[in-house]
């Protein structure tokens, strides 16, 4: 969090010298300092989020391999003649505890081609998929296993 203040700082200032460095550096652990005091903010969350942050940058780079291939699959099944195309709407439920971690799920699901998630309720979605060969292993996908890899983290953060 220290170094997203002092980056901060250099962004807003436009320009970078000793000077700006110097005065950066005090406020940004001015900053750190008010957050941890007044704001319930510990230094092992930095830890954490460090953690998170490359665990986010892996979840993103699944997403675009995803939607990459689904992308291929899709023009696939409409450009084929002999592909009959069978749409299916299909219902599951995930072990995901965190309401940020079913909505990214959700988001995810309608990001790749071919699938929209129609509804949420609780732990339970709604997907329409254009394909029913789509719609295998949908509720064990691997955004589900990121997710709860991210969700473990929080645990951790809990204890």
């Amino acid at each position: 969090m220290y170094l997203i203040f002092f980056l901060i700082w250099i962004i807003f200032n436009g320009q970078f010298t000793l000077e700006i460095a110097a005065f950066g550096v005090v406020i940004a652990g001015l900053m750190y300092w008010f957050i941890c005091k007044f704001l319930d903010y510990r230094p092992e969350k930095d830890l954490i989020l460090g953690k998170k942050l490359i665990q986010i940058i892996h979840y993103v780079f699944v997403l675009v391999t995803e939607i990459i291939k689904a992308n291929f699959a899709v023009i696939k099944m409409i450009m084929s003649s002999r592909y009959e195309i069978e749409p299916v709407v299909v219902r599951f439920k995930t072990d995901l505890k965190t309401t940020p971690a079913r909505i990214l799920l959700a988001n995810s699901i309608t990001l790749t081609p071919g699938t929209i998630t129609v509804a949420l309720n609780g732990d339970e979605y709604v997907v329409h998929c254009l394909d029913k060969s789509l719609a295998e292993g949908i509720n064990s996908s691997v955004f589900v296993t990121l997710l709860q890899e991210m969700e473990g983290v929080d645990e951790i953060a809990d204890e």
